[in-house]
């Protein structure tokens, strides 16, 4: 009996290792064929191990995942209450500021508030802590050096800005502290409006100088009313007492407890409100300008004594310092008469009229004074008898 020799294209033996995928065991009959099963997974023999996959899936239509397949897990944001909290913290916050904003607005364009050195002011913080004005300064304010009509800018370091007495504050600031920190809220409100830390109001308010105002004097003025801080455009009269910061810059208005800033610009022309005084001229107010640098002493004048003083800043006269009057600064002249409307000054009023001089009725073509030196006319001789004539009858005869 015959046999064929074996093809080539026939295995001779078990094959030399297990088919991929499918054990030890040679593929049965029913199998698919090998090219039908080249796509499957590869699977190794033996335990089962986690592989990772090949990359992340394909997000759902729309690009947006759901909260099971954010990294970490969780929900969104939004439904987190720390984060829910902080949103509407800040939307307090925000709504907070508006209202203030507005309320610091809330003056009508063009409203200029005037305060007397006395009264109580609009809208005031707390009781006065003011010992006195300075009843010289009110009456007869000093004026810087130039001419407008209207306020004019003047340092903080100018010699004579402010006034006051040697030796005497004319603010109670322990006084002043104490009226603060018996309304918490009020304290908040006075530090936001001044631009200080609430927990540093004590400090802040014991490194100002109690002084006077010598010139009727534009600020930003705060007041409380209902809760809340108000603003408002003013000028102070001489002779107010305030606290003065190291640049030179009026702070608190001790007769109302008001925080003062520098002013602000209203539109058109301002209109004057409130309380007024025999002395004020729109073209005398001054607005104070800050000192290029921190004073560590204000030159003071006494308008009552006419002497001139040194103050250290933050103090309340128990270290002042007598002093000569400084040159330049501001002048202790009475106040300049006021303009008249069309922006001339008034002429000064006239001497009554004096009676006419006598006066030598002129030449039309007088002479020049003589020069040479006085000469005494020639007399003239008296007229002389002529003599009797030469001729003429001839005298009588006698007879015999």
């Amino acid at each position: 009996m015959s046999s064929e020799p074996p093809s080539g294209k026939r295995p001779t033996g078990p094959p030399s290792g297990p088919l991929s995928g499918r054990g030890s065991q040679p593929p049965g009959p029913s199998e698919e064929p090998e090219a039908t099963r080249q796509d499957w997974p590869s699977q190794p023999s033996g335990p089962s191990v986690p592989q990772e996959p090949p990359g992340p899936p394909a997000p759902p239509s729309g690009g947006r995942g759901t909260p099971a397949e954010r990294p970490g897990g969780g929900a969104p944001w939004w439904r987190s209450k720390a984060a829910l909290a902080a949103a509407v913290a800040v939307v307090v916050i925000a709504a907070a500021l508006t209202v203030f904003l507005m309320r610091q607005s809330g003056t009508p364009a063009g409203e200029v508030f005037l305060q007397a050195a006395s009264a109580d002011g609009r809208d005031p913080f707390t009781h006065s802590s003011a010992k006195g004005s300075s009843a010289a300064a009110a009456a007869a304010p000093a004026h810087p050096q130039g001419t407008g009509n209207g306020p004019r800018t003047v340092q903080g370091s100018t010699p004579g800005l402010y006034g006051g007495t040697r030796n005497v504050a004319s603010c109670d600031v322990e006084r002043q502290i104490g009226y603060l920190n018996q309304d918490q809220s009020k304290a908040r409100a006075f530090a936001g409006a001044a631009g200080i830390e609430a927990g540093g109001l004590a400090t802040y308010l014991r490194g100002l100088t109690p002084l006077q105002l010598r010139t009727d004097t534009r600020v930003t003025n705060h007041g409380y009313k209902d809760g809340s801080v108000t603003s408002f455009q003013s000028v102070l009269q001489a002779g107010t007492a305030v606290l003065v910061d190291d640049r030179g810059v009026p702070r608190v208005r001790c007769a109302c407890g008001n925080p003062l800033k520098p002013p602000v610009a209203v539109k058109g022309t301002p209109k004057a409100k409130g309380d007024t005084w025999p002395a004020y001229r729109p073209e005398d107010v001054v607005v104070v300008d800050p000192a290029d640098s921190v004073m560590e002493v204000i030159v003071v004048y006494d308008p009552e004594t006419r002497e001139w003083f040194e103050r250290p800043v933050g103090t309340d006269g128990e270290e002042d310092r007598p002093i000569s009057a400084p040159k330049g600064g501001m002048t202790t002249q009475p106040p300049r008469p006021a303009t008249s409307p069309g922006g001339q000054q008034p002429q000064q009023p006239q001497q009554p009229p004096q009676p006419p001089k006598p006066q030598q009725p002129t030449s039309p073509h007088p002479m020049p004074p003589a020069t040479t030196p006085h000469m005494t006319p020639p007399t003239t001789p008296a007229p002389q008898m002529p003599p009797p004539p030469a001729y003429g009858p001839p005298p009588a005869r006698p007879n015999g």
